[in-house]
């Protein structure tokens, strides 16, 4: 799972990671509110930042998301393999693109490549069931919620529950 092809929509490339992205995806990741229900608490450095996004020993990939028409990367979705043709994915919208039909557009795209591109047979997601707009994205998607895990994880707020959320390749429309 190393390659990171070029992908299109109606309104974005989503191209690999580069140099300075960091600069713009900053906005989301530093924000206490956007971070509430991440596995940490908010960047207060770029210099972190940029440490944990370009992080050699990570083993997913990143796309990220910026307008046909130019200007700054607007969101940010991962892949990254969890076993044989079995991927989990994650995604963060940079602070004034929300509400907009950004990361749905741009998780359509992932996953129709995820599935279709590359044969994957299963894409789950890990969400806190506090995370009202991501579950609801999720499910609308497709996604079937198929476990609620108790106090799964200790971040930052203390120990969360998660959902796990799951998509089969024949569950997704051609």
């Amino acid at each position: 799972m190393s390659e990171i092809p070029v992908l299109t929509t109606q309104r974005f490339t989503l191209r690999p990671l580069q140099q300075g992205d960091e600069h713009a995806l900053f906005a989301a990741m530093s924000d206490p509110a956007l971070m509430r229900y991440w596995s940490r608490g908010p960047f207060n450095d770029i210099e972190e930042f940029r440490a944990y996004l370009f992080d050699r020993d990570w083993d997913g990939r990143t796309w990220i998301a910026v307008p046909h028409a130019g200007g700054d990367p607007v969101c940010r979705v991962v892949a990254s393999a969890k076993g044989k043709q079995v991927c989990e994915i994650g995604y963060n919208v940079v602070p004034g693109n929300e509400r907009q039909g950004v990361t749905r557009e741009c998780l359509c795209a992932l996953v129709t490549h995820l599935f279709r591109g590359e044969g994957v047979h299963r894409i789950f997601a890990d969400v806190d069931p506090r995370n009202i707009a991501s579950n609801r994205l999720l499910q609308s998607l497709g996604f079937t919620r198929e476990a609620h895990l108790r106090e799964a994880m200790k971040t930052h707020i203390g120990w969360c529950d998660t959902w796990l959320w799951g998509l089969l390749q024949d569950e997704w429309p051609a």
